[in-house]
């Protein structure tokens, strides 16, 4: 576990200067926020080849349960091979004091890789169908509860694959589906929960906003938009159904608009909102996000 921790931190410190004699350069900043936490998101992008989009990402969580901020940093890579494509982000989660002498202080890395296939590109009419494959990988260093009133503090990995579909229609509607199933190493059999400062969204994006930190199953997810290319607008809708280990299973239903503000200027703005089938636990989520480009 050591090694993989030493390897990822290099790895972001490698790619990360690379990007500085940089052809564009595009800068966004997110503000997400919910009864329950307050979230700040910032990044840096940087073209400096044809084929090769890279930066570095910092986050902000101020949670409700948890005393101090949680900060954590990652380092996108995007290679363009034209009908391949390939994401690939590090990042590592800053350790956060535990407020319970019983509990340890919590950290976390890991890293998340996709691959884009074009099956179909139509440059002529603008119109696309990708597939993408995905796994991502991630270490928690927390406190691991188990039934029977058990705790341990210790390190829990987790994998997840993911599988999604993108396809757009007539240059006007854009349609997505996806599907990620997770995996535990450590076991997940009589685990009831996981102190943990790792947002699951940074394995995978389920079409919700919201910071989670339960272990999931799987999730089904799907999001259907509305495009205007000429203006570079957009309005979407987006749903997502969950099951989890130590949780009950959750809906996410999202609305939002993108669109162009100035000329170097875009911003998305969306709500969320979530709720368990039973109706126990409901929040409401507001997603406010701005590019600048240069």
């Amino acid at each position: 576990m050591k090694d993989m921790k030493k390897f990822i931190l290099f790895f972001m410190l490698l790619a990360f200067p690379a990007a500085l004699p940089a052809r564009t350069v595009d800068v966004a900043a997110a503000y997400i926020g919910a009864s329950h936490f307050d979230q700040v998101r910032v990044a840096a992008t940087m073209a400096p080849t044809l084929n090769l989009l890279t930066g570095i990402e910092a986050q902000t969580i101020h949670e409700r349960a948890f005393e101090d901020p949680i900060y954590s940093v990652g380092v996108p890579i995007h290679l363009d091979f034209d009908l391949l494509q390939f994401n690939i982000t590090p990042f590592y989660y800053f350790k956060n004091k535990s407020d319970n002498p019983d509990y340890q202080d919590a950290s976390a890395y890991g890293v998340t890789a996709r691959m884009i296939i074009a099956l179909e590109d139509d440059q002529v009419n603008d119109l696309y169908t990708h597939a993408v494959l995905g796994v991502s990988y991630a270490n928690q260093q927390g406190t691991v509860f188990r039934e029977g009133g058990e705790f341990s503090n210790t390190d829990y990995a987790q994998m997840v694959y993911t599988l999604q579909l993108h396809k757009n229609f007539f240059r006007m509607f854009g349609f997505e589906a996806a599907a990620n199933v997770f995996q535990y190493p450590d076991g997940i059999t009589g685990v009831t929960g996981l102190r943990s400062i790792l947002n699951q969204q940074d394995l995978a994006f389920t079409q919700t906003f919201d910071v989670t930190h339960d272990l999931a199953k799987y999730t089904l997810g799907a999001r259907i938009t509305r495009m205007w290319p000429d203006n570079a607008a957009t309005l979407y809708v987006g749903y997502r159904y969950g099951e989890y280990y130590t949780a009950d299973p959750e809906h996410s239903f999202i609305v939002g608009n993108s669109f162009a503000a100035t000329r170097n200027i875009s911003a998305d703005i969306a709500y969320n909102h979530v709720r368990t089938i039973h109706n126990d636990n409901k929040r409401d989520i507001l997603y406010a996000r701005m590019i600048m480009s240069f």
